[in-house]
């Protein structure tokens, strides 16, 4: 029987490369949660200026442009704060300033709950491999969290050390808990669809995309509709 994560969190950081990554892979748990309560923020690490098949395109301008995305998304899913970090798209690297910029994130923040890509699931099946900024941001998420943010001598600058309760990992190969979004998918929908810069068209396919993702996952939970994660917790 799937384990469906009930309770609300009562401050959520969630931590993805592009500009688009979180309503993808979590909008409708962030929906949910915000309906219930609670603070939700979001940092995004890339500017995404390179989310295009377009040769033609000016890097600055659709970076500018995914950016009023980012905040248009954001209104829709009631997040109470988003931030970029503003890297190249493509370039991210695991290293300490990455790191160090996530530690001072969840220190000002102090979230109970994270959520970042899974940084272990490279390749799906036989037609998609995971985006290295995807398995980057993962990784380096995971160390900021543990040990790096619980402990005071590890960046000390950067604020008083806090330990985050929980990480719930997005785009996995093996789940472990699911949260039911039947309420909040049309949130979700409408948050995705935001991002106009990634559709050729009116983006309807995105929004059959999404609905039978989180259909899918349902079926897995046994309920109506559900996004998937694999929980780590710290502490318990």
């Amino acid at each position: 029987m799937a384990d469906l994560l009930d309770g609300t969190p009562p401050r959520v950081l969630a931590v993805y490369a592009h500009p688009d990554d979180a309503e993808v892979s979590c909008g409708g748990t962030l929906a949910r949660w915000v309906r219930a309560g609670s603070e939700v923020h979001m940092v995004v690490c890339t500017m995404g200026e390179k989310g295009t098949v377009d040769p033609d395109a000016d890097p600055i301008v659709l970076g500018g442009r995914r950016a009023e995305e980012v905040a248009a998304a954001a209104v829709v899913l009631g997040l109470a704060g988003c931030s970029s970090l503003g890297y190249p798209d493509g370039e991210l690297e695991d290293g300490a300033a990455l790191r160090g910029s996530l530690v001072r994130s969840i220190r000002a923040l102090r979230p109970h709950t994270v959520l970042c890509p899974d940084p272990t699931a490279m390749i799906f099946g036989d037609q998609y491999v995971n985006h290295r900024d995807h398995r980057v941001v993962g990784a380096v998420t995971l160390d900021a969290v543990a040990p790096a943010a619980a402990r005071p001598l590890y960046f000390p600058a950067d604020g008083p050390p806090h330990q985050v309760s929980e990480v719930l990992l997005s785009g996995t190969l093996e789940p472990s808990v699911w949260v039911d979004i039947t309420a909040t998918l049309d949130d979700k929908v409408a948050a995705v669809v935001c991002h106009r810069s990634q559709f050729a068209d009116s983006g309807d396919w995105a929004t059959a995309a999404v609905r039978a993702r989180a259909e899918e996952e349902g079926r897995r939970a046994g309920i109506a509709c559900a996004e998937a994660f694999r929980r780590i917790r710290f502490g318990a």
